[in-house]
């Protein structure tokens, strides 16, 4: 089963992640609360989702222990393949979602942990950024749900 296993905001663009186990939504717009929360926000910028495994490969792999939400993405996964879901809808606990496109490791997040390797290491396994379609709430331990067919606008 696919799960939401930590969820993560930043008042500021800079600004720390901050664990939280609950974020309220709103389409179009993005987190309530995070950075990139905007009336009229980029799809790209709505909200950010990360596979734990990656994460973990990368961390045994280097014998590091980063954690999960210094990678900077609002939604950290577990159970369930990103890279496959651009263009397709999701359901995660009631919240629909878009995936819009991979997101790439920027050189600040490479600053930030201090590895020179994260842009090589993570150009596959960045995560997926989303729209969100519907308002609603997301919590940690919610269901994260893909829907068979891809939506085509």
């Amino acid at each position: 089963m696919s799960e939401v296993i930590k969820i993560g905001i930043a008042k500021s663009k800079n600004g720390e992640i901050q664990e939280v186990k609950e974020i309220n939504v709103s389409a179009g717009k993005g987190i309530i609360g995070d950075r990139y929360f905007n009336e009229k926000n980029e799809d790209r910028n709505q909200l950010t989702l990360i596979e734990s495994e990656n994460i973990d490969y990368y961390n045994n792999k280097f014998n590091l222990k980063i954690p999960y939400l210094n990678f900077r993405r609002n939604i950290v996964t577990k159970g369930i393949k990103l890279n496959d879901l651009v263009g397709k809808k999701l359901i995660i606990g009631k919240t629909e979602i878009k995936g819009i496109d991979l997101c790439r490791p920027c050189k600040s997040l490479q600053e930030n942990l201090g590895k020179k390797n994260i842009i090589k290491e993570f150009l596959k396994m960045g995560g997926l950024r989303c729209e969100i379609l519907t308002s609603s709430n997301i919590k940690s331990g919610d269901d994260i749900k893909e829907y068979e067919e891809s939506i085509n606008e």
